[in-house]
């Protein structure tokens, strides 16, 4: 038998599902950390682009750290980019992907890979662990039409690592084990 329809939905308008809240957060911050081609100037101009999507403190925070990368030489010429690491995103573990504070107020976690690049060759990659805090935020709907704000950390980011890749069904995965197959 189909559900009955007839009463529309059952979510009040002001609720913004949780699925929403990281969706959110991984764009914007995905968005914000990418420098496709100088993060000197892409940097700022990412923050300026993206200014409506965080509160003032995260903003002020982000323009501080811009300052301080670009002070210590990291900016120049360096290409970045983010990416969800996979078997981490939210379908993997809603309730550890977002926590609500209250109505208003969450906390989202993202478990990115962060590579940077110098010219052909690649100078990092960290796997970093972001807990952001999120908030709702009435403004200007034509520049924040979500109605949401990062407003940067709630901890400090913390390095992760991947488990190790699992061995084929029935075999024992092992250390000194031939990596061109079976037989030398």
């Amino acid at each position: 038998m189909p559900p009955d329809l007839r009463s529309g939905s059952t979510r009040k308008w002001w609720d913004v599902p949780p699925e929403s809240v990281y969706a959110f957060t991984f764009y914007i911050w995905q968005q914000a950390q990418r420098w496709p081609t100088n993060g000197e100037q892409d940097y700022p101009r990412n923050l300026h682009a993206l200014s409506a999507y965080f509160t003032p403190s995260c903003r002020a925070f982000l323009q501080q750290d811009f300052e301080f990368r670009r002070s210590n030489g990291e900016l120049r010429q360096r290409v970045r980019g983010i990416y969800e690491i996979p078997g981490r995103g939210y379908g993997d573990d809603p309730a550890m992907r977002v926590r609500t504070v209250s109505a208003n107020n969450w906390i989202v976690t993202l478990d990115v890979s962060a590579d940077e690049y110098l010219g052909a060759e690649q100078v990092k990659r960290a796997l970093v662990r972001y807990a952001l805090k999120v908030v709702r935020m009435d403004g200007d709907p034509e520049r924040n039409p979500f109605g949401l704000a990062l407003d940067c950390h709630a901890r400090a980011p913390e390095r992760i690592e991947t488990p190790p890749p699992a061995a084929p069904p029935g075999r024992a995965a092992s250390a000194g084990s031939n990596l061109q197959g079976d037989t030398p």
